[in-house]
């Protein structure tokens, strides 16, 4: 019901940028929230940006200053921008798109995820 592609990936010098971008396509009523979420090797899945339907906007610490999160309402889409990246910004990045499929129903729907290599 709810498809979500990623693109952007991929490897990077430290102190480099990059943009991710991902884009909810199918059938359903509204997105109330869209971010991106990253799990490192042996590490637990972590928020990195969140933007929700009001524009609140949500930073993992470690990227506060490095990043910018936007959305285009119109295209159901969410940009994340990264600049001065660091090895450990090495990770796979997940989207996650939130949101009602219709007036009662709610989804809560993942990307495959896109691999992000900062290294030299």
């Amino acid at each position: 019901q709810v498809q979500l592609m990623e693109s952007g990936g991929g490897l990077v010098q430290p102190g480099g940028s990059l943009s991710l971008t991902c884009a909810a396509s199918g059938s359903f009523f509204r997105i109330v929230a869209m971010g991106w979420y990253r799990q490192a090797p042996g590490n637990e899945r972590e928020l990195v940006a969140t933007i929700n339907a009001g524009g609140g906007i949500a930073y993992q610490d470690s990227v506060k200053g490095r990043a910018t999160i936007s959305r285009d309402n119109a295209k159901n889409t969410v940009l994340l921008q990264m600049h001065s990246l660091k090895p450990e910004d090495t990770a796979v990045y997940y989207c996650n798109t939130r949101g009602y499929l219709d007036y009662t129903e709610v989804f809560d729907a993942w990307g495959q995820g896109t691999q992000v290599t900062v290294s030299s």
